[in-house]
Parts: structure tokens; C-alpha cells; sequence
């Protein structure tokens, strides 16, 4: 499961201007391996990710499939498996447990925007706000973005900062950014 739910992730934040036909994106970074094709949906991204079995078997687990397979537009800050290897022990295998589902779509809902932010669209928003932005997201969680030297990172409200390590991964019904750190709602 936690294969899955990373290569959600990473298919979330892989996407690139679309092409016609099926074709990869030129521009379009590979994620996990895998090419990311921008005329796909996060989730026929994501599951082609190495990086991202965590992610999408947690997306799956939550229940979250066709929501991220639907029109968006979203942007998906994808946690890679690594990210989730460092949260304390036991932590993932409990969220996928059937009774911690709601507690999971929160986790999950906390790592997706409802509109389509590429990362110059973010870094113009930090700069019009002085130095960071605040998103809320679909989880109700409120993200706190902030760009240096042209590196995004994001904050949760737990002071969880994750840097974006892969920017604009273009896909079909939004963008997917790559990140480090898993986020989580306000404790």
C-alpha cells in the first residue's frame, strides 16, 4: 500500500503543456522513472511512478481515485516514498486501516489544491504577498507557500516544511509538484 500511495503522489505533481495525441511532453519531467504524459490524469500519471507507491495506495485506500481522476483543475503536492518512510513508526500502516479512513482523506485532501498553480504562478503570488502565500486546500488545511532563489517550498500548520524537488509535472486536469515531506492537518 505504501507503493501505491507514493506513486499517486509523484503522478500528481508530473505534468507538462499537452501535447497531441499521447505523446510525452517534451518538457514534461520523467518521475519515478516513468514518463509523465500531460494529456493523463494525476492518477494515470502517478501509478506509473516508483517514487509514489505510497502515495497511490493510499489514494486508493481513501477512496480518492475518481476524485483525482475528475476534471480538476487540481494541483497535487505528491509526497515520494521517502516522505513517508520518515513519519514515525506505524504511522502509514495505521492511516490505511479501514477504520482511520476519514482521518486519512484529510492527510491526502491536505496535499491538493483546487485550481492549477504552476510553480511561476506560485512564486508570483509569494512575491505580490511579500514573501509567502496561503492556500487553503481541498482538505481544509491552510498551506503557507514560500520561493527562494526560484525553489518553492510549502509549510503546513504544524511548521512541516516540504521542499518541491520536481516543479510542474503538467497532467490533463492539473499539475503535480513533487515533494519531501508528507503534510499533515493541524493537530
Amino acid at each position: 500500500m505504501t507503493l501505491s500511495l507514493r506513486t499517486l503522489f509523484v503522478a500528481g505533481m508530473l505534468s507538462v503543456s499537452a501535447l497531441s495525441g499521447t505523446a510525452f511532453a517534451q518538457d514534461n519531467p520523467e518521475v519515478g522513472g516513468a514518463p509523465m504524459y500531460a494529456d493523463k490524469n494525476i492518477v494515470e500519471n502517478a501509478v506509473n511512478s516508483a517514487d509514489h507507491t505510497t502515495l497511490v495506495a493510499a489514494v486508493q485506500a481513501a477512496g480518492l481515485v475518481e476524485t483525482l481522476q475528475g476534471p480538476g483543475p487540481f494541483t497535487v503536492l505528491a509526497p515520494v516514498n521517502a516522505a513517508f518512510e520518515a513519519l514515525p513508526a506505524g504511522t502509514v500502516e495505521n492511516l490505511l486501516k479501514p477504520e482511520n479512513k476519514d482521518a486519512l482523506v484529510k492527510v491526502l485532501t491536505c496535499h491538493v489544491i483546487p485550481a492549477k498553480a504552476l510553480s511561476t504562478d506560485i512564486v508570483s503570488m509569494v512575491e505580490a504577498d511579500g514573501g509567502e502565500h496561503v492556500v487553503d486546500t481541498v482538505g481544509g488545511c491552510k498551506l503557507t507557500l514560500k520561493a527562494t532563489d526560484g525553489k518553492v517550498t510549502v509549510t503546513d500548520e504544524n511548521g512541516t516544511v516540504a521542499n518541491v524537488t520536481i516543479p510542474d509535472v503538467i497532467q490533463s486536469n492539473g499539475v503535480i509538484h513533487v515533494i519531501d515531506a508528507v503534510l499533515t492537518p493541524k493537530m
